[in-house]
């Protein structure tokens, strides 16, 4: 029991202090650090309405070769990031699909991505723009010779077109770039749906890399996971995070590449011929894909949000761009379910909670054991006191006649423990379904939730959770004797509420709901041995 008790103490101890470390990383850390970006955003946008600097002199990152041929950085990238304004003079084309604009630049790079479906509004209802202007950008070519690079960056392409209208069919749109001993050209198939073929190739045999360009930056925070991921074709993936790269990495026979924040990608693929990469850090050890070009290469590109249904659209092996984690088995089919209950429903808010009774349903035969143990152990505590009185000075008797005790009332100490955490990978799995799940993006529920991917603007659902925690932890048996791990444990509903103020409506809300139907669960069980002890008495 004693035992037990420490078990106890260390995982309620362990979970306070994994909280309190979230509060005060978000607010001791992410909160200033978004405050001074969004600060040193407004001065860099103050700048350039004052005086738009050409392209060319905006400070870029050269690249030469080693002796194996992987591209080497020359210089270091921007440390922080800047607006998502990009000067018209530095636009050559500008390509407008169903789904989104996309603005090349005058290196023939991808400047900028505006998605336009009404949903994807940011905080200041403007239409969501994906890409930092001063971040390395998507389709940016760098030659292995260091001359040839240096040069490419002074040079202008040729746009075949300046705008491009691929709203309802299939266009082109060539841009070419005349060099001293070489003439690049990018030759783009675009889609309606926003998505693009590409054939890039140069003459004289020059080698080229060309990279998918760092992440979006609309929603990059500390809940979710954002990066870099990739599908070998042995259908492993591989993702590195922001900040973990400390030197470079060869990755060979890619079928995608990615980098991706928690609800948007930057995505470049070919299932037919695979991709030889080089992964670079920048100066803060983000991870920067380049893609060995050799002196043509063609593949598919997409920049914009995670949906499931679009990416199995362009093919079904692009929906691993969509990073779970570690519970990637369990979240995969519980977001198909997720899906296929909207489909009927309708409603998302009413889909998750549909959900969360399922989950509630399967796992009923492992809570109902969990609950049924605490109640014993709770009607064994007078005999388990007597015990430890007795037996206080000599702790192997004790823990002997502790077991006699429990094998003779059927009791399990590990009962209650056991069921709660066969059922972790399921809550890990639910909750990561429901932080990545872009299809909740601007999906109402009912009066005052109107997006189900951001926080309650009233806080009624966090409060309601914390609320049914507290009831939960009122008539759920506590088998705890010592005084100051039950405060500890009374204390959890407040933290968590805190915790929870700021989490996505979707995932508060199915929190909530679960907590409601344990506490019925609870009720139940509470009621069938008060029946059986008024019997025996």
């Amino acid at each position: 029991m004693n035992q037990n008790n420490g078990m106890q103490k260390r995982m309620l101890i362990m979970t306070l202090v994994v909280f309190v470390f979230f509060i005060a990383y978000e607010f001791l850390v992410l909160k200033p650090q978004q405050e001074a970006r969004a600060q040193k955003a407004k001065e860099e946008l103050s700048q350039k309405q004052n005086a738009a600097p050409d392209v060319n002199t905006v400070a870029t990152q050269t690249l030469s070769t080693d002796v194996n041929g992987n591209p080497v950085d020359m210089s270091k990238s921007a440390d922080a990031l800047s607006s998502k304004a990009i000067a018209s003079s530095q636009i050559v084309s500008v390509i407008k699909t169903a789904k989104n604009v996309i603005e090349i630049d005058t290196l023939g790079r991808v400047a900028q991505v505006t998605l336009l479906e009404k949903k994807y509004k940011d905080e200041n209802t403007n239409q969501i723009k994906l890409l930092e202007s001063n971040q390395l950008r998507p389709l940016e070519v760098r030659f292995a010779d260091a001359n040839l690079n240096t040069e490419a960056f002074k040079v202008n392409v040729i746009a075949s077109s300046s705008n491009v209208d691929a709203t309802t069919q299939v266009q082109e749109l060539i841009l070419t770039q005349n060099l001293t001993n070489s003439i690049l050209t990018k030759k783009f198939t675009i889609y309606p749906d926003g998505h693009y073929d590409l054939t890039v190739s140069t003459t004289n045999d020059k080698q080229f890399f060309i990279s998918n360009g760092f992440r979006p930056n609309v929603l990059a925070d500390m809940y979710a996971v954002h990066g870099f991921i990739s599908k070998l074709n042995d259908n492993t993936l591989k993702t590195i995070e922001d900040g973990d790269l400390d030197k470079n990495e060869n990755i060979v026979g890619a079928k995608f590449i990615s980098n991706f924040d928690r609800y948007y990608a930057t995505v470049i693929y070919n299932f037919e011929k695979s991709l030889n990469v080089t992964v670079m850090p920048d100066s803060s050890s983000n991870p920067q894909g380049f893609i060995h070009g050799g002196n043509s290469i063609s593949f598919s590109g997409y920049i914009g949000p995670k949906n499931h249904r679009d990416l199995e659209a362009l093919n079904p092996e692009l929906i691993d761009v969509i990073d779970y984690g570690w519970f990637t088995f369990i979240a995969k089919p519980m977001f198909l379910l997720l899906q296929f209950i909207q489909g009927y429903i309708g409603n998302w808010g009413w889909t998750i909670v549909i959900l969360t009774i399922l989950i509630k349903l399967v796992l009923y035969p492992l809570s109902y054991k969990g609950m049924v143990s605490m109640q014993k152990l709770k009607d064994l505590a007078p005999k388990m006191k007597e015990i430890q009185a007795r037996y206080k000075d000599d702790k192997q008797k004790q823990s002997m006649h502790m077991m006699e005790l429990y094998k003779k009332h059927g009791a399990n100490p590990m009962g209650g423990c056991l069921p709660l955490i066969l059922q972790i990978p399921v809550f890990f799995a639910i909750y990561r379904v429901l932080l990545n799940a872009i299809e909740l993006k601007g999906a109402p529920w009912i009066l005052w939730v109107h997006d189900l991917a951001e926080m309650d603007p009233y806080f009624v659902l966090p409060i309601l959770m914390g609320a049914t925690m507290y009831l939960q932890q009122k008539i759920t048996p506590n088998t705890m004797q010592d005084e100051m791990q039950k405060k500890i444990f009374q204390f959890l509903p407040v933290v968590f509420t805190f915790f929870f103020l700021w989490f996505p409506a979707g995932l508060t809300l199915y929190w909530f709901i679960n907590n409601l139907f344990t506490i019925g669960q609870q009720y139940y069980i509470n009621k069938v041995f008060e029946r059986k002890r008024a019997e025996k008495a």
